[in-house]
């Protein structure tokens, strides 16, 4: 059965995950999508944190989620 996950997607996750794990309020990093189309998603704490995030990575967009804290269980 073919990957449905577009070709590049993972590297641009990958890239993207290097950019922002360890700034402060981000949670996590995704493939997601938005609107019927890949994209990428950063998890946050709340609005703002993480910085300036990139609007794009290898081409496909970056969305933002609000997601409150995780915590182990």
């Amino acid at each position: 059965e073919a990957d449905p996950v577009p070709d590049g997607i993972k590297a641009a996750q990958r890239r993207l995950t290097d950019q922002v794990m360890g700034r402060s309020g981000v949670s996590g990093t995704a493939i997601g999508q938005k609107g019927g189309k890949p994209c990428l998603k950063v998890y946050v704490e709340k609005r703002g944190a993480g910085g300036k995030l990139p609007d794009q990575v290898g081409g496909f967009p970056v969305v933002v989620e609000v997601t409150g804290g995780f915590r182990r269980l």
